[in-house]
């Protein structure tokens, strides 16, 4: 309650500023005045006074949470779901107990993959020295050598890893809506070699040392008063900048810097190999991409995307984009369109290796929307 009010009250200060700084020579006195009260003011240590520490257990047993037998997170002593306001008027600190949590969840799926799903972790790129940053993903054992069929499944943007939908489905429902267990499981009964990949983790962050510090600051060749000139405005800037993210992880002490992964393109390959794409929801855009032509007559030949609808599944739903026909995954929301499309992404995958297999024309679901599209 105290973080708050003391953020609300530096709040009405820099609305303040911004008011006096329209007046004439007074004002501008007490806009040096209110300057120098702010410069004295430690953001930091403000929004961290009345903020319990940020450490949480690094288990489940330690939230005091398990699976039950139905893939629900569930209290150990209550059997409740999940409370994500543990602590009222601390939102900050309650998301971040939530982030601490998730992290956990995701290992405790990437262990799923491997005891239950029997797939190996492989370390990306397979060339990697050992300084260099790393991911990985994860495989069955037939993946680089089943002569028939192979599944990748790639997850969408934003927190989730490898061998998840959605980490809010995973806390709040179950491990079948919010994970790709289901569909690896399928994929394997039905003969094929399965990858699971992880886009998201594209770099890793590390902390910066005290001479990458320094040099950051003192690369510059210019004079030194004109560079402390400079970063004085620069400071400013920053500080303001970074308002936001004080605000919002206020306890953030270290100095970071993100590491990419070595990543590759291979269009042609892919377009040679693959036969079906099933997207669910996707928020992609052929325009803004810049995606090349022969690319988009590839996604409207081979592609179905399944989106958030309130039409019954697999309703053909119309879309200005000339990528590839869109049907409803039968839900409203975003982050069951996976789940809720399941048995018919199957029947697509099942329909496009028939089809690859005997020569014949697309379904007709597909061919009368690349019609559509042609005619637009």
């Amino acid at each position: 309650m105290y973080t708050y009010l003391g953020t609300l009250s530096l709040l009405t200060v820099w609305v303040i500023m911004a008011q006096i700084q329209q007046g004439g020579p007074d004002e501008k006195e007490k806009t040096t005045a209110l300057k120098d009260l702010l410069s004295r003011i430690d953001l930091d240590e403000l929004m961290k006074k009345d903020e319990p520490p940020l450490e949480f257990p690094d288990t489940l047993e330690g939230f005091e949470y398990v699976f039950n037998e139905k893939g629900q997170l569930r209290h150990i002593k209550t059997g409740e779901p999940f409370v994500f306001n543990y602590r009222e008027d601390l939102h900050r600190w309650n998301q971040k107990r939530y982030e601490a949590l998730g992290e956990i969840i995701t290992k405790y799926v990437h262990e799923l993959l491997e005891k239950e799903c029997h797939l190996k972790k492989v370390t990306l790129p397979v060339d990697a020295t050992e300084t260099e940053p790393k991911s990985f993903i994860f495989m069955s054992e037939d993946a680089l050598t089943n002569p028939d069929k192979l599944l990748a499944l790639i997850h969408g943007n934003g927190v989730v890893r490898a061998g998840q939908w959605a980490r809010r489905l995973i806390i709040n429902e179950d491990l079948d809506s919010g994970t790709q267990i289901p569909y690896i499981k399928r994929a394997i009964e039905e003969g094929y070699g399965v990858i699971v990949l992880n886009p998201n983790e594209n770099y890793i962050e590390v902390e910066k040392t005290k001479a990458q510090v320094q040099l950051s600051s003192d690369s510059s060749d210019e004079p030194a008063e004109k560079r402390e000139r400079k970063d004085k405005i620069q400071k400013e800037t920053k500080k303001r900048r970074d308002f936001y993210e004080k605000y919002r992880n206020p306890q953030k002490e270290k100095e970071t810097m993100q590491m990419y992964i070595r990543m590759i393109q291979r269009e042609a390959e892919v377009k040679n190999k693959v036969t079906a794409v099933a997207l669910t929801d996707s928020v992609h855009n052929v325009w803004h991409q810049e995606v090349g032509k022969t690319i988009r007559e590839w996604m409207r030949e081979n592609c179905c995307n399944w989106v958030s609808s309130s039409e019954p599944l697999d309703t053909s739903v119309e879309s200005m984009l000339p990528d590839c026909p869109r049907v409803s995954a039968g839900t409203e929301r975003h982050e069951l369109t996976s789940w809720k499309s399941f048995p018919s992404i199957f029947k697509f995958f099942s329909e496009a290796v028939e089809a690859k297999n005997s020569s014949v024309k697309p379904t007709p679901m597909r061919r009368s929307n690349r019609i559509k599209y042609e005619e637009l």
